[in-house]
């Protein structure tokens, strides 16, 4: 497996575009996309799990229920969610969509970001529908910038693969920068594929990683209305069809991880106001249940965050937070490290301080990407999982994200 270039079109058969059609009030940023596929595509999808979910998601969820879809529509600049409208609006996104490409309306995958309560008018859209097709190509950039809100930077991965003897890719673009927490966290994800492999084996290969992938990421503990993640698999690749589990299951698993891990990366990265990448690389937990609390605790612990950004090795606030993530843990046998590009401190052995260089911790968490190594000593389970530094800029961001 190798990582390449390309994204949602990496794989054959796939194009996409981006385009503003006025949903935006800033022309310089793009606020509709499309991902199309060639051939209708085995399909499956996971949802955020807040009991608020954009219309978007509902939609989606019936038009899925066959297993298939054709392409991806996505708006940013407007949710479409807590509208007395809203699924109305979506399905009408379905419908333009469905018809300049010639497909069933039921064949579409429906997505919308921003911000929550405001009617989306779908004026501009439905104007927007002929130069957003004409667009279409197998170049990622304007459909990964038009999903962006919040986001500074484009996030997109792709990798090749081989399956069953035939080569394989698979890619996927995200957005993601604020209102990301373990509990289905992504914001927006799409996934694309010319792997032939079934809706039900598909769906569970999606199912199963993003409990080591996106349900292990935080930026700041809040889980929004529209997160989803999607996948389309066209078949292109030749390989014979994925229809049990078996080595070519595997495979297909491993270049999903792949990808959806990079993508968890990209996003605690980007974290809004984020200065650093933050990753608990957790190991010696008794249970996968305690190694995954622990992890998820350390990286959303807002003080552990702060510490972070301070580049202050405060380590008590790593132990505090091991200590109230709920798992089964031996205090008393818990060593902490940190690590970074700059090296590597020792800063807590079973439980207690060591001597340490605050010069060289400094140097190390003054690093871009710092590693929070903790080892509970109680057992073989380990568990990786991804954050950023809380900074100023959060809250001058969310302050007046709205108006």
């Amino acid at each position: 497996m190798k990582y390449i270039e390309g994204g949602v079109c990496a794989a054959q058969g796939f194009t996409a575009s981006g385009i503003h059609c006025g949903i935006r009030k800033n022309r310089d940023k793009r606020d509709l996309a499309l991902i199309v596929s060639q051939k209708r595509a085995a399909a499956a999808a996971v949802y955020t799990q807040n009991l608020v979910k954009g219309a978007p998601l509902l939609v989606t969820k019936e038009n899925l229920a066959d297993g298939y879809a054709s392409a991806i529509i996505c708006n940013s600049g407007n949710a479409n969610t807590c509208n007395a409208n809203g699924v109305e609006i979506a399905r009408e996104m379905c419908a333009l969509t469905a018809a300049r490409l010639g497909v069933s309306a039921a064949d579409i995958i429906v997505a919308s970001t921003g911000v929550i309560g405001q009617h989306l008018d779908i004026s501009p859209i439905a104007a927007g529908m002929d130069a957003l097709a004409a667009g279409l190509s197998r170049n990622v950039v304007p459909a990964a910038e038009a999903i962006l809100t919040t986001d500074t930077k484009m996030k997109s991965v792709a990798v090749e693969f081989d399956l069953g003897g035939k080569t394989s890719r698979l890619g996927g673009i995200a957005k993601g920068s604020g209102m990301i927490h373990p509990n289905m966290a992504t914001m927006l994800v799409f996934l694309t594929t010319d792997a032939a492999i079934s809706p039900a084996m598909l769906q569970k290969a999606l199912s199963s990683d993003v409990k080591t992938s996106f349900n292990r990421v935080s930026v700041d503990g809040d889980t929004s209305t529209n997160d989803m993640c999607c996948i389309l698999a066209n078949g292109m690749a030749g390989n014979a069809e994925i229809a049990a589990e078996g080595a070519d299951y595997e495979a297909f698993c491993a270049a999903l991880n792949a990808v959806t891990t990079a993508l968890c990366r990209q996003i605690a990265r980007d974290g809004e106001g984020a200065t650093k990448l933050i990753e608990c690389s957790l190991t010696g937990a008794k249970t996968q249940a305690a190694a995954d609390s622990v992890s998820k605790a350390v990286i959303c612990s807002s003080l552990v965050k702060a510490a972070m950004f301070g580049a202050d090795a405060n380590w008590g606030r790593v132990l505090c937070a091991i200590g109230y993530s709920g798992a089964d843990v031996d205090v008393h046998k818990v060593d902490v490290a940190f690590r970074s590009a700059a090296g590597r401190v020792a800063v807590c052995k079973n439980g207690a301080g060591v001597p340490f260089s605050e010069a060289e911790a400094k140097k190390v968490l003054l690093e871009e990407e710092v590693t929070i190594e903790v080892d509970l000593n109680d057992g073989d389970c380990a568990s990786l999982a991804w954050g950023c530094d809380l900074t100023y800029d959060y809250v001058k961001i969310n302050g007046d994200y709205r108006t």
